[in-house]
């Protein structure tokens, strides 16, 4: 980090607070480098704990004093609609930039984060419509008037490898609700979330409901400890979640936990080998192997284990290595140098195991620069492997034999995770009894994809609450009784 850095059309080296561009209050930099060739992509502003302050009082102030705080849901509604469209006029410039900066393939990256944001927006703009924020219930001394407000100012605080949706996961549930929001981005994307701050101003969304100041640990730890924070929603890693709910719950504040996963994929013996291999790469190398839901684990009968070994090689060796944004190309690269060396060390550590290694396991040599890693396959794994307890974050499979359906379960289920799994069977029911059983947050049948419409989340180390759905929106509400008389009832 410096502050003398190349200039760029890229640059962003203010913050969005208070409806405005301003000067950050200290002086720190970071260069965004492109995931595929290294170079630089732009130079981005990193805040400290005085940018978050500055950020949650705007916040505070559009809640208390805004016209924010006065909207009916109606109102709301209409306003995120504008948001959506200028999100979506932008979808896809911001769906390359996105690429550039994790290494995301471009067609992943046109509905992850050219489409999906503006959707989410327009999907909990309905919602809020026709949610009733307010009933009369009979009580035994008269009746009570059961009210939803705002859960008040959120801190949302977001990881690198679905970036835009990630935070928009976050900033639409609480837009409806009438909660304000303070963003804080992830360094590793840093340049992306400013867009969100445009389409804002575009959209006419009143000052200060959306402050964004990008920062890193000191910019996160100020914002989960603000005072005038009334909750945080964090999506990113086990050990930081642990210790965001660990302060969250020392100021008795409301947090929602989005972390991480070791998931089980589970081939029956009378499973389909086509059906499973079509299904690969978004149940299990979704993103480059940059998603927490990937099922990592695969799970393989003994019955059929060479022949599941085989066709997850297959598929890996048949994947289209290179520069994301080639259509072509089906595996980009890891996000940044540093977590490419986290991924290398992960597969060195299974080398030196008793596990086999059948496919991969190298940087890849077709590409002279950028963060490539060949996908990487290991056959015989023990589930008290590190590999099979750790999250990876990259394009490396474990499988895994086991015996039968009971042994399956219990395999799956012997992990601290709990977010995402599959079950492939050309028995559904057989399948989806199965997938009953395991401990999960969301689970497929034949494949694997998240339902936007549904509650997403997970149990176990894989956090806390839920997002997505109509579900999600209650984590920005907080429900209040009026106790009166009857005659409200009447009238």
């Amino acid at each position: 980090m410096t502050d003398t850095l190349t200039t760029t059309d890229l640059d962003r080296t203010r913050f969005f607070i208070g409806g405005k561009w301003v000067q950050p209050t200290g002086s720190e930099t970071m260069e965004s480098l492109e995931a595929a060739t290294g170079i630089v992509l732009g130079v981005a502003a990193l805040g400290n704990a005085a940018d978050i302050d500055a950020a949650v009082r705007a916040a505070r102030e559009a809640l208390d004093n805004g016209p924010w705080g006065r909207t009916t849901a109606a109102e709301r509604a209409a306003v995120m609609h504008k948001f959506a469209d200028a999100l979506n006029a932008r979808a896809e410039g911001t769906s390359k930039l996105v690429s550039q900066e994790n290494g995301m393939p471009i067609g992943l990256s046109l509905g992850f984060n050219g489409a999906a944001p503006g959707g989410l927006l327009q999907m909990y703009a309905e919602i809020i419509k026709t949610l009733p924020l307010e009933e009369i219930r009979p009580s035994l001394m008269g009746a009570t008037i059961v009210r939803r407000e705002p859960v008040g100012v959120v801190g949302a605080i977001t990881a690198w490898n679905y970036p835009l949706t990630l935070a928009m996961m976050k900033i639409a549930p609480a837009l409806a609700a009438g909660c304000t929001v303070v963003l804080k981005p992830s360094p590793e994307t840093a340049l992306d979330s400013y867009i969100l701050a445009d389409a804002a101003l575009e959209a006419g969304l009143p000052a200060g409901v959306l402050n964004i100041v990008l920062g890193g640990r000191e910019a996160g730890e100020a914002l989960v400890s603000h005072p005038n924070v009334d909750k945080i929603a964090f999506t990113g890693s086990t050990a930081t979640g642990r210790a965001i709910g660990a302060e969250c719950g020392r100021l008795l504040r409301r947090v929602s936990l989005e972390l991480g996963g070791k998931s089980a994929a589970v081939f029956l013996e009378d499973g389909d080998i086509d059906t499973f291999v079509g299904g690969l790469a978004m149940s299990s190398f979704m993103n480059n192997g940059q998603t927490c839901t990937n099922q990592t684990r695969i799970l393989a009968p003994r019955s059929r284990y060479n022949e599941v070994v085989d066709a997850v090689a297959g598929f890996a060796r048949d994947m289209v290595v290179g520069n994301p944004l080639d259509s072509a190309v089906t595996l980009g690269p890891m996000a940044s140098e540093e977590h490419l060396g986290r991924v290398m060390g992960h597969i060195d550590r299974a080398r030196n195991s008793d596990a086999r290694l059948v496919f991969g396991g190298n940087r890849s040599a077709d590409q002279s620069r950028g963060w490539f890693v060949e996908p990487t396959v290991f056959a015989d794994v023990k589930n008290s492997d590190a590999l099979a307890r750790e999250e990876v974050f990259g394009p490396v499979m474990a499988i895994i034999p086991f015996d039968d359906d009971d042994d399956a379960v219990r395999i799956a289920n012997d992990s601290n995770y709990g977010l995402g799994g599959s079950v492939w069977t050309k028995d559904e029911q057989r399948g989806i009894d199965l997938a009953r059983r395991v401990r999960t947050g969301t689970i497929g049948v034949n494949y694997y994809v998240v339902d936007l419409g549904s509650p997403f989340g997970g149990m176990k180390d894989s956090g806390l609450g839920r997002e997505l759905g109509p579900e999600a929106i209650n984590a920005y509400l907080e429900y209040k009784s009026i106790f009166t008389s009857a005659d409200i009832i009447t009238g």
